[in-house]
């Protein structure tokens, strides 16, 4: 079975074309085709050109693919790159193929107008449909589009899915298990020791017991949270929470409304925690208790020693170029919700808007766009990337790679509104992200619940 969990009818390998599309999602994808043969259509390689140039979030992902092609291809003759060029994996034998398509069409196999790129890609696997019929060969693309016109023309094509780590975001952590009744009727063994103000239970693993990963949170109906600080195959490692000073917490004026923003507001408090992951509808109260929790450690702790506000939003990077004024200036538009959030923080004010530009003017706070961050290594920062849903997996590890010694990233998300032409709920680098760092021992995964925005918020919310 190959990378995209598909069973070949033979042994004989598999020919994948890929789309442009492809190769921006993932800059490295063509190397996770194992023994089949990639082919890059020249008019992809022209539609990468135009690309990479600029300081667009897809431009460095465009050199990033092309520089990697150019390194497989090496010095082979122009005759071995249509042929196909051995892929060199690290220092084992080569497997795979990578190749270059040449447009060598004949007319009759035309069917589809070319007045598109994808036309132009699609009538070129005709042809070479028609002339090799023995040929297995898959089009792999992110555009939904062009896989049913490929295969309204009898090619045979495919979602680009090997970065797709769950089918169902239903089954996707919440970073917390709730019960019914009370957890310890289903322990049927437990040791508690106390230490440092702290109450640590050893729970024997059983079948009553749900699966769970480190970081992750039981909260029963009785008022019991606990929070999983390891995980053996037959026991369990569980620190006592209580739900009082859980919900008791405040950073910067801002208390929790449930006890899941209570979770969510502790983590974000706690200095051991550097991942802190946060999900849930509109009006959940992601952004606002991440900027409470951001003011609260940089003007008063002094944790960290500035934050760095980003938004990932279709279309702010085509269009921020053309805006006028300072990267500030021009980034004000899309981070509207963090100006909003900082009024409502300071609504009981006597002048809410004067306590605003006050806190903007004391408060380390810069808003930077997603190119700017790509290229730096932020020391003892609170790094917040909010529409998080709307990143690739290569681009979220991209972000999160900036972050340097003493620093914390925060990403706020909401898979049902992801803004992106190629990426879906599963696809999504949120959801990477979320399955990828389960087992990390310093992050910590909130779905947060409900709609407290308004009565119409969450009537809309379940409504419409």
């Amino acid at each position: 079975m190959d990378d995209h969990g598909r069973t070949p009818s033979s042994n004989q390998p598999i020919l994948y074309v890929l789309d442009t599309n492809v190769l921006i999602h993932d800059p490295n994808a063509l190397l996770n085709f194992e023994e089949h043969h990639v082919a890059i259509p020249m008019t992809v390689l022209e539609e990468l050109d135009k690309l990479k140039t600029g300081k667009l979030l897809v431009a460095a992902e465009c050199r990033q693919a092309i520089r990697l092609i150019d390194q497989l291809l090496g010095v082979a003759s122009p005759e071995d790159v249509e042929k196909g060029v051995p892929i060199q994996r690290g220092k084992g034998a080569p497997k795979g193929f990578l190749s270059i398509m040449m447009s060598k069409r004949r007319e009759p196999n035309t069917l589809l107008p070319e007045n598109l790129n994808d036309n132009i890609i699609i009538n070129q696997l005709i042809d070479l449909h028609a002339r090799e019929p023995k040929l297995r060969v898959v089009l792999v693309t992110k555009d939904i589009n062009m896989r049913l016109k490929a295969r309204a023309c009898g090619i045979e094509s495919e979602d680009y899915s090997t970065d797709q780590l769950v089918d169902d975001v239903s089954m996707l952590s919440r970073g917390y298990h709730t019960m019914t009744g009370s957890f310890w009727d289903r322990v049927n063994k437990v040791e508690t020791r106390q230490g440092h103000g702290r109450t640590w239970h050893q729970v024997q693993m059983n079948e009553n017991l749900p699966s769970v990963h480190i970081n992750e949170f039981i909260i029963d109906e009785q008022g019991f949270v606990g929070w999983i600080k390891e995980v053996r195959k037959d026991q369990l490692l569980i620190l006592d929470m209580h739900q009082e000073p859980l919900l008791h917490q405040e950073a910067w004026g801002l208390k929790p409304r449930d006890i899941y923003q209570g979770l969510a507001l502790f983590a974000l408090l706690d200095p051991d925690i550097h991942l802190v992951n946060l999900s849930g509808a509109a009006g959940s109260g992601k952004t606002i208790l991440a900027l409470a929790a951001a003011i609260e450690q940089t003007m008063v702790s002094k944790r960290y020693r500035r934050i760095i506000c980003t938004r990932s939003v279709q279309g702010l990077d085509q269009e921020i170029g053309f805006l006028p004024g300072t990267e500030a200036e021009k980034m004000e538009p899309w981070l509207g919700a963090i100006t909003d959030n900082l009024e409502a923080l300071h609504m009981e004010d006597e002048n809410t808007h004067g306590s605003v530009d006050y806190i903007l003017s004391k408060v380390p706070l810069q808003f930077k766009s997603l190119n700017y961050i790509r290229g730096r290594s932020f020391q003892q920062s609170l790094i917040l990337i909010d529409e998080c849903q709307n990143l690739t997996p290569h681009q979220m590890k991209t972000i999160i790679t900036r972050a340097g010694a003493g620093s914390k990233v925060v990403c706020l998300g909401n898979l049902a509104q992801i803004d992106t032409p190629y990426l879906s709920a599963t696809s999504s680098g949120l959801t990477y992200l979320t399955e990828r760092f389960k087992d990390f021992p310093n992050g910590v995964h909130i779905a947060l619940q409900g709609v407290p925005r308004s009565i119409l918020a969450e009537y809309a919310e379940s409504h419409l």
